[in-house]
């Protein structure tokens, strides 16, 4: 696992990485659905899309759009076990353990933050 502001600074870098944002339909729906409702979809893509040793699908199991979380995967390179082997040193070929995937569901909560997905529908930013 990296050092996130190492991580963060790496993907500014990125010509590719650091061109997602989230739109404004993905950004209402963050602030609709609530931070935490967030943050559990994470979680839960997290350990299905990414977290178990062999997927079928592996470099195409995350759309690109359409949800916060989705965008975070690739802008944060944990969309799927080839990024998160090449940019977090999370190598492919076995389960991820219950500290990795809480350190890329945390890499993923950053990026939202900063982002500013962490807003209720009046405006203030969640803890």
């Amino acid at each position: 696992m990296r050092d996130a502001d190492e991580l963060f600074a790496a993907l500014a870098k990125s010509t590719f990485r650091r061109r997602f944002r989230l739109s404004a339909k993905e950004l209402a729906y963050a602030r609709g659905k609530g931070f935490d409702v967030i943050l559990q979809h994470a979680r839960d893509f997290v350990r299905d899309r990414v977290a178990p040793a062999v997927i079928a699908n592996d470099g195409k199991q995350t759309p690109m759009r359409n949800h916060p979380v989705f965008v975070a995967q690739h802008a944060t390179a944990t969309c799927c076990r080839g990024c998160l082997a090449k940019w977090h040193q999370l190598p492919a070929g076995r389960e991820l353990s219950a500290a990795e995937q809480a350190y890329v569901v945390g890499v993923i909560e950053r990026w939202l933050r900063d982002q500013g997905a962490a807003e209720d529908a009046q405006g203030r930013l969640f803890p």
